[in-house]
């Protein structure tokens, strides 16, 4: 059986890692994973998380299992950051998972129990892993346009303009906030004109919010997936903690789903356990702990919510000096998106055969389709960026 097996296709991001790592040029550059990273290049424990930890180390008295879905009390700290009071408690089912990428792939094998026939809208582009685990599983998929890689913004008409074909029962993939890979998020008005939309096709959202805080803040950057929620009967939602309380590893996630009325949670919370079942069982534990440690305490919060903003700012100051260092090497206002969007990834325009120059002639790693990781760079290795992207672009 095994030496019928053929290759799987190479991860790209995965394959850039490797050879990142394998580059002995002191001055290289790693934009390309999709990790945040301090000023020194490392990727931090935050303070609130220490804290958590050293007292849950001295309370825990059971490595026991948790239930399917996980320990309630994570469900309810994180449906009231992600959904606030949009929606009642009793239409929202939730389960734990291994991180926002298990939420994801549980969500598309939720869609696939209750309506095998639905096509799963997504992006073009999305989250590469959104696409590889939807064609894993054999779903129906369409695109919908988003991003003008000319303009370097959504291309909002033409996005309205495919959903035009959305069928009843179908599902449109969205990102809640800080849009991966692009960085290019939709303004209030587009958001409320693709919630009304929906509703009038029948359609149901589901939300992939990985980047709550990111963005412009924690309640702005769930603003969208709140509005959705008031506005359509039904709705799916996956959400991570691996970003905004930098547990990558502790694999952290949680799964959503609001049901039209009250009386149909319950079904669904058995599916979500079922799921959770078939999948891997019992959901992992210490992060969500963690994360519902904070949560629920008034110091560790506030303290969360400080290192937070600061992680968003000076994601937001990296922006601006990457934006003005491509001006003032350029003389052009080609750049300047790179300030308006926002989230850890930007799209910088460049060609795949350039993306190659920068990492080949300036040991600059980025995507082929030229996503950079703003968290990557530093006040430092900023200009050393748009001098490279400058030379190369000029030819």
């Amino acid at each position: 059986m095994l030496e019928t097996l053929v290759p799987q296709p190479e991860d790209k991001i995965l394959k850039l890692m490797g050879m990142f790592k394998a580059d002995d040029r002191p001055n290289k550059i790693d934009l390309g994973v999709g990790v945040y990273k301090d000023a020194s290049g490392v990727t931090p424990i935050m303070g609130a998380v220490k804290a958590a930890e050293q007292q849950l180390w001295g309370a825990e008295t059971t490595k026991s299992y948790t239930g399917l879905a996980g320990d309630p009390g994570f469900s309810t700290a994180m449906r009231e950051l992600v959904l606030g009071d949009a929606v009642a408690s009793d239409r929202v089912a939730a389960a734990a998972t291994p991180g926002g990428t298990g939420a994801v792939r549980q969500a598309f094998e939720l869609i696939q129990m209750g309506n095998p026939e639905a096509t799963i809208w997504t992006s073009r582009p999305t989250w590469p892993n959104h696409l590889s685990m939807l064609k894993h599983l054999g779903a129906k998929t369409r695109e919908y346009a988003y991003f003008d890689t000319e303009t370097c913004a959504v291309e909002f008409d033409a996005m309205m303009a495919d959903l035009g074909a959305v069928a009843p029962g179908d599902v449109v993939l969205l990102h809640g906030c800080c849009h991966n890979p692009t960085g290019a998020n939709l303004n209030a008005a587009q958001w409320r004109a693709v919630a009304d939309h929906l509703v009038a096709k029948g359609a149901i959202p589901m939300i992939d919010i990985a980047y709550q805080g990111f963005g412009d803040g924690l309640e702005e950057d769930a603003s969208a997936t709140r509005l959705l929620a008031q506005t359509c009967p039904e709705m799916i939602i996956a959400a991570s903690c691996s970003k905004n309380f930098g547990i990558y590893r502790e694999r952290t996630g949680l799964l959503m789903a609001i049901s039209p009325s009250a009386g149909a949670t319950g079904v669904a919370q058995g599916t979500l356990s079922h799921l959770n079942r078939q999948n891997f069982s019992f959901p992992p534990d210490h992060g969500a702990r963690l994360v519902t440690m904070i949560l629920n305490d008034d110091t560790l919060r506030g303290q969360w919510q400080d290192e937070l903003e600061a992680m968003r700012t000076g994601m937001l100051t990296l922006r601006k000096q990457l934006s003005d260092e491509l001006r003032a090497r350029t003389g052009s206002d080609r750049f300047g998106f790179i300030a308006e969007h926002r989230g850890m990834f930007s799209r910088i325009g460049v060609t795949p055969e350039q993306v190659d120059q920068l990492r080949e002639k300036h040991a600059v790693y980025a995507v082929g389709d030229s996503r950079i990781n703003i968290a990557g760079m530093n006040a430092e290795t900023v200009p050393v960026l748009a001098e490279a992207v400058a030379e190369v672009i000029k030819g």
